[in-house]
């Protein structure tokens, strides 16, 4: 299933994460998810300052309707299956002194490393998370009672693999781990080439 190869050698773990959309509608014990959350909160960040925050819901719990509404009804369509809906969230503003805050240049940088720390914990668990941006970022603003220092991200659908049998059949034909741009297009001595 999956054909995707490195260009140089890498450990396993990042060729073989991928962000299915077939979930399995299982519950997710709240242990299992705090692993994840444990991962995430050991990324590296500007200052240690760790800007993230990760609001959750588990599937039918009393907060589960509300996340998932604020979701675009693309996503929302194969998201439904998830154990778990998670949202990204960042810090904006860095409190270096008590009552000092100041504009947080890195905050986005620092919520994508601890997300990508919580993504593979997943699959070393054996499960999967699909980070998503089709997300009505008012809407979950709102849905999250977020203070206005605080940025929605992104959201994050956890879970276990599930059919794709039961997924509609444009996305069963998406339902694959995806290739990436090579190396030459990414990374390159010097001055910016486009």
């Amino acid at each position: 299933m999956n054909n995707r190869v490195p260009s140089h050698a890498i450990d396993p773990i990042f060729v073989d994460r991928w962000s299915p959309r077939a979930f399995d509608p299982r519950p997710m014990d709240q242990t299992v998810l705090d692993t994840l959350l444990e991962a995430a909160r050991w990324a590296p960040s500007a200052y240690n300052y760790q800007p993230w925050r990760f609001l959750y819901a588990h599937r039918d719990d009393a907060h589960w309707q509300d996340f998932m509404s604020a979701l675009i009804p693309f996503n929302q369509s194969w998201a439904a299956n998830a154990s778990v809906l998670l949202y990204v969230v960042s810090d904006t503003l860095m409190e270096m002194k008590p009552g000092e805050a100041n504009p947080n240049h890195c905050h986005s940088f620092d919520a994508g490393a601890a997300w990508m720390s919580l993504a593979l914990q997943a699959a070393r668990s054996g499960l999967y998370a699909h980070g998503m941006s089709g997300v009505d970022f008012d809407a979950a603003r709102k849905v999250l009672d977020l203070p206005d220092r605080f940025r929605p991200e992104a959201a994050v659908a956890i879970g276990y693999r599930g059919d794709p049998a039961g997924l509609a059949e444009h996305l069963r034909e998406r339902e694959a781990p995806s290739a990436r741009k090579p190396l030459n297009e990414i990374g390159m001595a010097g001055r910016f080439v486009g």
